[in-house]
């Protein structure tokens, strides 16, 4: 058991496998037991084990001499003959002669299971397997058997659903059909439900060539769908509408349009149904309601109204474990959809209003769930009677965590204003002063977006009051973001962003003064003249400050663009919706960046077809649709100016800045998850060996030998690791720089300079180690660095530190130096020493 148990560190050693092959011919049943268990784990891991192990195997299954009760246990062992083809199919052909020889009820269990895991691992005979399977299911009529046939086909279904054939879905839905048992009935379609939202969905209802066509209501499938749609049963009719919910979503012909309606129906009669119930069965069954309408309306948008009528409606009169589900999907659905967000507005304050005073969980959550769908579905800024109805109740029936996780919604949101009011009620309610200073940070940086909301375009002046007060209250909450930091929680995500923000700020101001001064000072009536004839085309900015102020403007942009990638790259834990947000800002950087070189620094070789957008594709959320609906507007100006009225004046080029730098701020700025919720967790610790013992003291090393540097890893881990994107691999890199020299300089071989290497190495168990020979041919000392960033199983790098340091003094060997010493001295080498010296050399 031991060695089974290792058999992921040492799956070759060969010893193991003799002595595990020995022990299967024991006459000890608990050394047998542990044997076979020991087999399956090295059969798993390691393919000569199991070639040389499949023979032996197979002759104790089939030997007269082995108890019913061994072969149960032997028998799983064949799951792991995949590693090649003939292995495979030995071990299936023994399966089958299994299946057929031993029809006891365990036999038939155990068999089907282990054929179907070799099936699925070897990705070979799986049609097969789904038809033997399907026999089992039709014709067993053991209930065992067939529960054990449902759960491997929803198994086969899950990992090759491209596999399943018209015929293998159409027979599944006949036993559906004719089943009088509603477990089974379940069990079945539940395999149907997750064809249903795969590619074997669009293979059922494909007409082969040359066979009539037939209308969507005559599929089994869809009678199937229909007939449990309301079926007193919670669970059966969830999976009849979520096959029906899926058959609308992906497929597009005519016929099938009118099962719309019926998925509607069938989703509502569900919703009423769970909603009045607050069992969690109840609530299972809701949640995959819920999602079922989300999923309808993102594909069928004329469906929406009457959704979320029905939401809206039951809302009032429903549990409040329900209410909190139902928010969400309400949520979810007007952020697809912007346009139903204001006829929701009205009943989610008359609901709101009528909250009661209770301060349960349940209350509390659902003041939470509602104020997220009044802010998204608010696309501008609250109201006054929306923010004092949203303030009574939290001050009649909730506490500081519900008000603060409000404001961080409303943060979320863009509605900075509601944000700030609420941070500032919150700031005397904390009882540790790092709380305090975090909660300032965020009332200032609420006060600083809000100030950017009154610009408005062509007014310059105002605009750049409005900028130097944001950065008035950037600057106080960067203080007090830095005072909330400790060593455990050094928020520098946070703090990274904010800086980004205020040298963006700085920058747009710095761009609007340059405009106005060109306005000011505007080039000479020669200016296109004077650069046709010297070449420059920087001459028709008029003076050469105006050019030096436009070009450093260019690079500053491009500077920022390249910061917010390197943030991109350092934030491996941050969810997709943060990451896309920090991508926004990049965007937003380059292209004022391309704006600047396109109308006044360069315009003949501007290019906007790779800075044009990507046209159709999916926006996430209300932020990411304004921002890119800016981008494309901005353009389309850019590249209209250039195209009707080349070469650009000097005027309209810097209306067209200004005007887009003020259009990029009036989109409210997005504070998103990561920001304030860290839901993944990932660190590297790094050890070195040699590592001297004093951090500053440097280690010894003859300038004539090699160093072995040892690099040893740890990957740690949150509660939830691999939420968002796992580690593949770690990337060192070390390098070396010399940091003071002594004794006389030699020629020496560039390459021997210098140290630069990279290596990855795939952690085992969170662990990880690799070694590197360094040369330090140059006396003196080095600054040793070694970094270490990761790639997902995407192959994406991620730069996550840490970064270690150490110092490394190089001196000359004993032997160099005796000599150097003698012809310093002008003595010539001994017979012996110039013997050694030419054997050195050797």
């Amino acid at each position: 058991r031991m060695l089974g148990s290792m058999a992921s560190i040492i799956p070759e050693r060969k010893n193991a496998h003799h002595s595990i092959r020995q022990s299967l011919d024991s006459h000890d049943n608990v050394e047998v037991e542990a044997a076979i268990f020991a087999a399956a784990n090295f059969s798993a891991q390691s393919k000569d084990f199991a070639a040389g192990i499949c023979n032996k195997i197979s002759e104790m299954i089939q030997g007269l001499a082995t108890p019913v009760d061994l072969k149960l246990k032997l028998i799983p062992i064949l799951q792991h003959m995949h590693h090649d083809a003939s292995l495979a199919s030995s071990s299936r052909q023994l399966l089958q002669q299994l299946v057929t020889s031993y029809p006891s009820t365990k036999m038939v269990i155990v068999t089907l299971h282990t054929f179907t895991l070799l099936a699925a691992s070897s990705l070979v005979d799986i049609p097969k397997q789904i038809q033997l399977l399907l026999q089992y299911l039709k014709n067993d009529p053991r209930k065992a058997v067939k529960r054990l046939a449902i759960q491997d086909l929803k198994l086969l279904a899950n990992k090759t659903p491209h596999t399943w054939s018209r015929e293998n879905i159409q027979a599944l839905c006949e036993s559906a059909l004719h089943t009088p048992y509603d477990s089974l009935k379940l069990g079945m379609l539940s395999v149907l439900s997750v064809l249903s939202g795969t590619i074997a969905i669009k293979q059922y209802f494909s007409t082969a060539p040359g066979t009539a066509a037939t209308t969507a209501r005559s599929f089994d499938l869809v009678k199937l769908a229909q007939e449990c749609c309301y079926h007193n049963n919670r669970g059966i009719a969830a999976h009849g509408v979520r096959i029906l919910t899926n058959i609308s979503a992906s497929c597009q012909e005519k016929d099938l349009l009118p099962l719309e309606q019926d998925a509607v129906f069938g989703l509502e009669a569900l919703l009423v149904l769970c909603s009045q119930d607050d069992s969690p069965g109840a609530q299972a069954t809701l949640k995959i309601t819920l999602t079922c309408m989300v999923k309808l309306v993102k594909c069928r948008p004329h469906l929406s109204q009457s959704v979320v009528e029905s939401l809206l409606t039951q809302l009032h009169s429903a549990q409040d474990a329900a209410r909190i589900l139902m928010c969400h999907c309400l949520a979810a659905i007007a952020m697809q959809l912007p346009v139903l967000a204001d006829g929701m507005l009205g009943d989610l304050m008359d609901l709101y209003k009528l909250i009661g005073r209770s301060t349960t969980d349940k209350k509390q959550e659902l003041l939470v769930s509602l104020a997220t769908v009044i802010f998204v579905s608010s696309q501008k800024a609250l109201s006054s009677e929306i923010k004092t109805v949203i303030k009574q109740q939290l001050e009649n029936a909730s506490n500081g965590w519900t008000a603060y996780r409000i404001a961080r919604q409303a943060s979320r949101m863009g509605n900075h204003d509601m944000a700030r009011e609420l941070y500032q009620s919150l700031l005397t309610q904390v009882a540790s002063e790092h709380f305090y200073f975090w909660l300032n940070s965020l009332k200032e940086f609420s006060h600083a977006e809000q100030c950017l909301t009154g610009l408005q375009e062509d007014n310059y002046s105002s605009a750049l009051s409005c900028i130097a007060e944001a950065l008035k209250s950037y600057h106080k909450g960067i203080a007090s973001l830095t005072a909330a930091s400790t060593p455990l929680n050094p928020l520098s995500f946070q703090c990274g962003f904010v800086k980004l923000r205020i040298d963006l700020l700085q920058a747009f101001s710095q761009l609007i003064c340059t405009c106005n001064s060109l306005k000011t000072s505007p080039p000479p009536a020669i200016a296109t003249t004077i650069a046709m004839t010297s070449g420059n085309d920087l001459q028709r900015c008029g003076r050469i400050s105006n050019q030096a102020c436009m070009k450093h403007s260019m690079e500053e942009f491009r500077n920022l663009a390249t910061r917010y990638g390197e943030l991109y790259q350092a934030s491996f834990d941050a969810d997709s919706a943060t990451l896309r947000n920090v991508e926004l800002q990049q965007q937003s950087c380059l292209l004022i960046s391309h704006a600047i070189e396109a109308l006044i620094l360069d315009p003949e070789s501007a290019n906007f077809q790779e800075y044009s957008s990507n046209g159709t594709a999916h926006v996430e959320s209300e932020y990411e649709r304004r921002m890119m609906s800016v981008f494309n507007h901005v353009l389309e100006e850019v590249e209209s100016l250039n195209r009707k009225y080349a070469p650009v004046s000097y005027l309209a080029s810097n209306t067209c800045l200004c005007n887009a730098v003020i259009a990029l701020l009036k989109v409210p700025l997005s504070f998103q998850r990561y920001f304030f919720q860290k839901l993944q967790s990932t660190s590297i610790k790094l050890a070195l060996s040699p590592s001297p013992r004093n951090p500053a003291e440097p280690i010894a090393v003859q300038n004539n030998q090699q160093l072995a540097l040892k690099v040893e890893g740890v990957v740690q881990h949150g509660s939830k690791p691999g939420l968002f994107r796992k580690i593949q691999s770690v990337c060192l890199n070390v390098s070396s720089v010399l940091q003071s020299k002594s004794g006389q300089d030699y020629k020496i071989p560039i390459d021997n300079m210098t140290n630069e290497m990279e290596q990855r190495v795939e952690p085992h168990n969170d662990y990880f180690s690799t070694q590197f020979l360094l040369n330090f041919v140059i006396l003196g000392t080095h600054n040793i660095t070694v970094e270490s960033s990761v790639i997902d199983s995407n192959g994406i790098v991620w730069k996550t530190g840490p970064k270690t340091t150490i110092f490394v003094k190089s001196l000359e060997d004993p032997y160099s130096q005796q000599v150097r010493l003698q012809q310093q001295q002008g003595q010539p080498p001994s017979q012996q020493q110039q013997q050694r010296t030419a054997y050195s050399r050797f």
